[in-house]
């Protein structure tokens, strides 16, 4: 796609479709992914749909308009934040005789730029062969070639679309090889750091909630952080200090969007499977967004389909601490109101990432809820069990440690610490 593109931006609004976002809200969002990859928008506007058409989406008399529209915004591109099938894509580029791309397209475009490691490589090249494999109509005018071949490839008659598609059948499946050595790979890191003493806290929320924003802040690190859609879509683990807490590990993670491409939720899972190792889950919200209880919904929901949210009542397995993020966005009454309510609610906190007012009870609260399950527990070592004395002095918060006579195997320490049940099980395993 061409960077700098002028585009025209359409939101589909059909009637008797259930939407959680109002479509002008929806339209907001559509041209907040339209502008993460760079494309001018000459217009966008709701489009009401009465009537889906299997071959166009929208009547007649819209796809004259939407023509006219393109010719008098000199828009190259159209872009319609919905689900086009094949046929309704080709269609409406031979009406239209301008590149048209579905919201699963788009958002492909994005995740294409901005993946950073080999993993999210993968993971978006699985994903784009996934959705373009039944699209190869468009991508061939040579479609009814034919061309001979030995019995192992096809055999005499194989059309050259066969031909592409069983090529790119062939790709996906070595990636899919090379992603599941992958999660293998991630699955003993997450293991390795389970038997490590260090908790994990987990980022999560809606794209453009302020994630990277609050990661930068917590951690000094320099992680892309822009008013942008998707702004970060590999995954990033850095140390951070905490009150109570010698060394906690922070986890910013791709934000969620409703409507996700079926292709990615599959893709970028593992991804998001660091989210289920964690101690606990931050779920940074834009307060300032007016759909911001839609938008909650639609992380629950992610939260469900990963396991970690369940039931009714979205229990959740691992505790979550709601962030009310970008309080520096709303008036003082609007703070002042968010901070009551987040009182009454209890298991909320109200900041802002930029300005970092806040930032520093949220570190806190973090501490105290890390800690809130740690005992005190007595114990007699041997004074010659330096590698537990040490790992007790290292990883839990020793109280006293002091001569307690002789033992069978020569000097005894009394040793009382506080430990979590989390290091406790540690220690046991030393």
């Amino acid at each position: 796609m061409t960077r700098g593109a002028r585009a025209l931006v359409l939101c589909p609004d059909i009637r008797g479709q259930a939407y959680d976002i109002d479509a002008e809200e929806r339209l907001e969002e559509a041209k907040g992914l339209a502008l993460a990859i760079s494309v001018v928008i000459a217009d966008a506007r709701v489009v009401p749909v009465r009537v889906v058409r299997p071959n166009t989406l929208f009547g007649s008399g819209q796809v004259e308009q939407i023509a006219t529209d393109c010719e008098l915004h000199e828009a190259e591109l159209v872009i319609v934040d919905g689900a086009l099938s094949p046929i309704q894509q080709r269609n409406l580029e031979e009406k239209l005789k301008r590149k048209v791309i579905d919201r699963t397209g788009l958002i492909l475009e994005i995740f294409g730029e901005r993946a950073a490691t080999a993993e999210g490589r993968l993971q978006v090249e699985l994903a784009h062969l996934d959705y373009q494999q039944s699209r190869l109509v468009r991508s061939w005018t040579h479609l009814e070639r034919q061309r001979g071949g030995f019995g192992f490839l096809g055999g005499p008659g194989e059309t050259q679309i066969e031909a592409d598609r069983r090529m790119i059948r062939q790709r996906m499946a070595r990636l899919r090889k090379e992603l599941e050595q992958v999660r293998k790979t991630r699955g003993l890191h997450r293991e390795r750091r389970g038997r490590a003493p260090w908790p994990v806290i987990a980022l999560v929320g809606y794209t453009n909630a302020g994630k990277s924003t609050l990661f930068n802040r917590l951690t000094g690190a320099d992680v892309m952080a822009e008013d942008l859609l998707f702004a970060t879509l590999d995954p990033t683990m850095r140390a951070i200090e905490l009150p109570a807490v010698e060394k906690a590990i922070l986890s910013d993670t791709v934000g969620f969007i409703s409507d996700l491409p079926t292709q990615l939720v599959a893709a970028f899972r593992a991804t998001l499977e660091e989210v289920t190792g964690a101690d606990i889950i931050l779920h940074v919200r834009d307060m300032a967004n007016p759909a911001h209880e839609a938008l909650k919904k639609q992380v629950l929901s992610v939260l469900a389909d990963l396991g970690v949210v369940e039931g009714e009542g979205d229990v959740s397995r691992i505790p979550i601490l709601e962030v009310w993020n970008k309080v520096d966005m709303v008036d003082a009454d609007r703070a002042a109101e968010l901070r009551e309510m987040a009182e009454t609610q209890g298991d909320a906190m109200v900041i802002s990432a930029l300005s970092g007012d806040g930032v520093d009870e949220l570190l806190e609260r973090i501490g105290i809820m890390l800690t809130s399950e740690a005992r005190v527990i007595e114990l007699e070592l041997p004074a010659s069990d330096g590698k537990r004395l040490a790992w007790l002095h290292a990883h839990g918060e020793v109280l006293s440690d002091e001569p307690a006579g002789e033992g069978a195997e020569g000097p005894i320490r009394h040793v009382s610490v506080r430990l979590n049940p989390k290091e406790l099980g540690q220690f046991e395993q030393l």
